[in-house]
């Protein structure tokens, strides 16, 4: 509704002019109502008094049979019933059997005709037997008629007083009866409405400074906001000020614990990008150190000097690939993948095998040249060999292909240990991803796949319990998707 829509400072004047007009209206209905009620019953004891003056009047011109001074008495004192003026009520002076001696208006009333006893103006009137005290019936169009006998001095029925009175004569002026209920209405609403705009304004002034607070709330500073909430004796205002406060004091407390939940999150993922960082860089460094004691072992061999030499630079150019992820205004470029990638990281996670007496093979089917940076995929063969060794255990079994084709580069590392179906390497990855410090290799491998295209799952196999899948788009990053 349109008057809901209205501020409070224009519904508190508008409602108070409104409730005053409702009173009045119905004051000035059921004034006129009372009125109209009054007015009924003065005309009704105007025509009595006239029916008494008629009565005795009209006992000597009765006794003398002197119609001429009846009706001279008739047009003389009717005049003082209530609308005689606008022929809407008339007299007339019967004799003992009901019939019309003279009347005021003799085309209504002819002389001689009956009227008690008989049907007139849609109403039966009584014999005259059957009147022996003044009677008033009420008309069913809303007149009335009034009879009263007329008595000698000694009790002697003489006659009978008969008037009528029609509806009209009963109308009350209903301009008269409202018209002082109007004026008092308009002198009301005049002065109601400065006033209770007045007191609109002053009653939602500390409202509408309430609202504005509660609209700054954990917007600007609680105790600024703190200093503005009004003070005030009445109840309902305080008991809103008290809320306010309570609302201002529980924002400023849980902006509080918001922060030093930011702040909490943020030490967590630094806690987590360094357990990552350092997983990546251990994982190759191991193998590196053991590369190392190779070279120092069989250094005056050639051959197994230049292998083990560019076994240790592939792996520093890893770990300096995984570092330098961290800062992304850093580009390093990076070669395409090898055959011998996958020999070195195996090479590299050797010792580990030998350590488990663990059987560990490789292969490679590549039909097409991988175009995808070789430091990636390297990362992600070391860290699913190294999770497939501690997952087959002392004398185990671990079997790692690598193949590509012109659509995608695969690589497939399956383990003899327990069996890792899908449902439970999500289970892992949702615990690698921040709950499980351990552990990041799986979860690092999921989101390397995810960055750039490709996928990892678990894969059915009949010859291992464990076997894990991830593939990548054989592309470069950079390269627009070939349609289909």
């Amino acid at each position: 509704m349109f008057f809901e829509r209205l501020p409070y400072r224009l519904q508190i004047p508008l409602g108070l002019a409104g409730a005053v007009v409702i009173a009045a209206l119905l004051v000035t209905v059921v004034s006129a109502r009372i009125g109209a009620h009054q007015a009924r019953q003065g005309v009704i004891a105007t025509a009595g008094r006239a029916m008494v003056l008629l009565a005795a009047q009209s006992r000597s011109l009765l006794a003398a049979d002197d119609t001429w001074r009846v009706f001279t008495l008739l047009r003389n004192t009717a005049a003082l019933l209530p609308g005689a003026a606008a022929d809407q009520s008339r007299a007339a002076i019967l004799d003992t059997q009901g019939t019309v001696v003279a009347a005021s208006m003799p085309g209504m009333l002819p002389t001689g005709s009956t009227v008690l006893g008989q049907r007139v103006r849609g109403q039966t009137l009584p014999a005259p037997a059957a009147v022996v005290a003044p009677r008033q019936w009420d008309r069913a169009d809303g007149g009335m008629t009034l009879v009263e006998p007329v008595r000698s001095d000694d009790g002697q029925l003489q006659g009978f007083v008969y008037v009528e009175i029609d509806a009209g004569a009963f109308v009350p002026d209903w301009a008269a009866l409202s018209r002082p209920a109007l004026i008092g209405v308009l002198l009301a609403v005049l002065l109601l409405v400065p006033v209770g705009w007045l007191v609109g304004r002053r009653m939602m002034r500390p409202l509408a400074i309430v609202a504005q607070c509660i609209v700054r709330v954990g917007r600007e500073d609680p105790q600024a906001l703190l200093t503005l909430v009004p003070r005030t004796r009445n109840p309902e205002l305080a008991l809103i000020s008290h809320a306010v406060e309570r609302l201002i004091a529980e924002t400023q407390v849980r902006q509080q614990a918001e922060l030093r939940a930011l702040s909490a999150e943020r030490m967590a993922a630094v806690g987590r990008l360094t357990a990552a960082v350092a997983h990546e860089i251990n994982n190759p460094l191991g193998g590196l150190l053991n590369a190392a004691r190779t070279l120092r072992v069989h250094g005056d061999n050639p051959a197994a000097r230049a292998q083990t030499l560019g076994l240790l630079e592939r792996g520093l150019q890893q770990i300096r690939s995984t570092v330098a992820a961290l800062v992304p205004q850093v580009r390093i470029e990076d070669r395409p993948l090898e055959a011998n990638d996958l020999a070195d990281v195996v090479t590299l996670v050797l010792p580990m095998a030998a350590r488990w007496r663990i059987d560990l093979r490789s292969d490679t089917d590549l039909s097409a040249l991988p175009r995808v940076p070789s430091s990636v995929l390297r990362q992600v063969m070391l860290n699913l060999l190294m999770n497939a060794l501690k997952a087959a255990g002392e004398d185990g079994r671990v079997r790692a292909m690598l193949s590509a084709d012109a659509s995608e580069v695969r690589f497939v590392v399956g383990n003899s240990g327990e069996r890792l179906a899908s449902g439970g390497l999500e289970a892992r990855l949702a615990a690698e991803s921040g709950t499980d410090p351990a552990g990041f290799g799986l979860w690092v491998c999921r989101e390397i796949a995810t960055q750039f295209g490709g996928g990892f799952a678990a894969a059915d196999s009949d010859e291992f319990a464990t076997q894990l899948m991830f593939w990548i788009p054989n592309r470069e990053r950079h390269e627009v998707p070939a349609a289909d």
